[in-house]
């Protein structure tokens, strides 16, 4: 589990089977610090994240696999919740 920052939404017109009806943010990775932990990345969402919003991504393809209900999607981020402020 990691802390990003939603930065932008994305768009496919081709995309996996497994992803259809998902949501694809741009997050931005953060350090403790708040500082950038390296490049954006895409991750699913379905909790209506919005831009400039902090969420919790994971990487644990059982977790992925869980949510999306099958454990052969590409899919390698997902967001998990919104953090309290």
């Amino acid at each position: 589990m990691q802390l990003a920052s939603v930065i932008g939404h994305a768009t496919s017109t081709v995309k996996h089977h497994s992803m259809n009806g998902w949501r694809l943010l741009v997050v931005q990775p953060l350090l403790t610090d708040r500082g950038r932990d390296g490049t954006p990345i895409l991750a699913i969402d379905e909790l209506g994240s919005q831009v400039g919003q902090d969420v919790m991504i994971c990487s644990d393809g059982k977790t992925i696999g869980d949510a999306m209900g099958t454990q052969t999607s590409p899919v390698r981020w997902i967001v998990i919740g919104q953090p309290d402020d």
